[in-house]
């Protein structure tokens, strides 16, 4: 049981990281805090789909002389890049929501928020 998980530490530790963001967004009422935690549950995704494309004994998938199968898969490091873009920009526009609700509201805690409407 301890070998199989010492094995597939970096799939634990994606579960770990995702549920430390769900804590972090459940439990805080801070917006940012809540942000971070999304960003956190993001990350661990990225890392779970990343550790899903590693090959043991793999090499890169360049044709050329010397080139031995097994190859490691591209696809997802490339879908990954593209999740970073996007995250980078939601990321951007959250934040700027933040400052406008702060500006406007005097406050970024949901509680306080809800007690407002």
């Amino acid at each position: 049981m301890l070998q199989d998980l010492w094995h597939n530490l970096d799939y634990a530790a994606s579960v770990v990281l995702f549920c430390i963001g769900l804590y972090t967004v459940i439990t805080k009422s801070n917006l940012i805090k809540k942000f971070m935690g999304l960003n956190i549950m993001e990350t661990s995704v990225f890392a779970f789909i990343v550790a899903l494309g590693v090959v043991d004994g793999g090499d890169a998938p360049i044709m050329g002389a010397g080139a031995e199968a097994p190859f490691i898969n591209p696809l997802p490091q490339a879908l990954i890049l593209t999740g970073i873009v996007v995250a980078v920009s939601t990321t951007a526009l959250a934040l700027s929501l933040i400052i406008r609700i702060w500006k406007q509201t005097g406050t970024i805690e949901a509680d306080e928020l809800r007690g407002m409407e």
